[in-house]
């Protein structure tokens, strides 16, 4: 299990080495990617890098706190049924994390994925295939938090929410279970028609 505490040696990048990283980010697939990371979060501040998760039209990623959580932009305070899953760039977590893929969980996602997260290549209401689920695009925007801000460096924070790339969604975006399934590190990602 990964807890969120960070080494005091960990070199957390400029906005000009971030905004230099920004074409390989671009070069993401479009249609059909790969899940690089699958992430569980059982607790605040712990992390589980799992081989194999469960994807539930109900809970989410089974063994998540999405679901106890709550959220401030539902009227009663309950989890947010567009907000099941977080996704995230493995390219910009990658950049981030200054190459190291061991801090990729402490971004806070659950899935971290090479493919296209952009706007323009995911509109709300898009379909993935991920593992044997399916997952939709929702229109809940995913926007870093102080403790992003703490683990990647304010810089950080502000590359990936700045109004400027704010449509190239770096901070990753949120998607809900429509076909349960699973999904392993290593699956196919794609876009459905």
């Amino acid at each position: 299990m990964l807890a969120p505490d960070q080494p005091a040696d960990v070199v957390q990048l400029t906005r000009e080495e971030l905004e230099a990283g920004l074409a390989e980010i671009l070069r993401a697939p479009s249609a059909e990617g790969v899940v690089e990371l699958v992430v569980r979060r059982p607790a605040v501040d712990e992390r589980e890098v799992l081989e194999r998760a469960t994807l539930d039209l109900v809970e989410g990623l089974v063994g998540d706190t999405w679901s106890v959580r709550g959220s401030k932009r539902t009227a009663d305070g309950s989890a947010h049924p567009d907000m099941q899953l977080n996704l995230m760039s493995a390219r910009v977590v990658d950049l981030v994390a200054g190459g190291d893929r061991e801090r990729w969980a402490l971004a806070g996602d659950q899935l971290y994925v090479d493919l296209d997260l952009s706007e323009a290549n995911l509109p709300p209401g898009t379909r993935l295939a991920v593992g044997s689920a399916v997952i939709e695009m929702t229109a809940e925007p995913h926007t870093g938090c102080a403790k992003f801000s703490a683990r990647f460096g304010g810089d950080a924070h502000t590359f990936v929410n700045t109004r400027q790339h704010r449509h190239l969604r770096l901070r990753g975006l949120n998607a809900k279970v429509v076909e349960p399934g699973t999904v392993r590190s290593g699956d196919a990602i794609r876009k459905l028609s």
